[in-house]
């Protein structure tokens, strides 16, 4: 076995398409070759070189070394629909498929978590409202696949310039409880001028509803009296955000 075909974590037990290795414990040369193949294709040509579930395989690469992963990357990409969604599914959904354990869990919450903070990375300490394309895919890329509401609070400072982003509340399917003087008294606390808020619909529908435009006035109208600025509250769907500035709620 190669360093590059070395498991960061443990190796998941083997499944349906565990290939018998060859003498010397080494996998099969066709299986090896291809593997080869894979990964210089990847390295010339980028990720347009690759189809989705050959992305997903260079990742599995790590998790099983020992077995073929395209049928489980096969099986992956249609079970959730796209790459983007297997990264971002829950652990308790990835390990309802057969050949997914902690291994394979493992490296892609690992992706998930590094393509949350490189999104982060792009917003913090920056002005916000000139940089109005990277906040929304940042909060596409922490929110869009959450399987409950997540409501969260972007802090600004006096130039607009992002100085806390904050998760304020969990909730369920289809609601999550907002105490508008617990963000106010954060926003006090952080010594903030401004702030958007954030949440997100795991029904997909981003629309928002009769009670998240009532909240949204009751936070407005007291950040007034503090001379605390909202901006926006957006609503993260599956596959596009609303604006209740951009809706003339705001």
């Amino acid at each position: 076995m190669t360093a590059a075909e070395m498991p960061l974590f443990a190796v998941e037990s083997a499944g349906p398409d565990t290939v018998p290795l060859a003498s010397g414990g080494r996998l099969p040369s066709y299986l090896r070759d291809h593997r080869k193949r894979l990964r210089d294709r990847f390295l010339q040509g980028g990720a347009v070189a690759c189809a989705e579930y050959e992305l997903l395989e260079l990742i599995l690469f790590r998790a099983i070394p020992r077995q073929d992963v395209k049928p489980l990357a096969r099986l992956l990409i249609e079970r959730f629909g796209d790459l983007n969604r297997v990264i971002a599914a829950p652990a308790e959904q990835l390990r309802q498929v057969q050949g997914v354990g902690d291994a394979v869990i493992i490296e892609l919450k690992l992706i998930a978590a590094c393509a949350e903070r490189m999104a982060r990375a792009r917003i913090i300490d920056r002005p916000v409202l000139s940089g109005w394309q990277a906040l929304l895919d940042y909060c596409h890329t922490a929110m869009a696949h959450r399987e409950t509401e997540q409501f969260r609070v972007l802090f600004l400072d006096r130039k607009n310039t992002l100085i806390a982003d904050e998760a304020q509340a969990e909730g369920t399917v289809d609601h999550v409880p907002v105490y508008p003087r617990e963000v106010l008294r954060r926003a006090l606390g952080l010594n903030a001028s401004a702030l958007i808020l954030v949440h997100n619909h795991p029904s997909g529908d981003p629309t928002p509803s009769q009670s998240d435009i009532e909240m949204t006035r009751q936070i407005q109208m007291a950040g007034e009296t503090l001379s605390i600025t909202l901006h926006d509250h957006i609503i993260i769907g599956k596959s596009r955000e609303v604006s209740f500035r951009s809706l003339g709620l705001l």
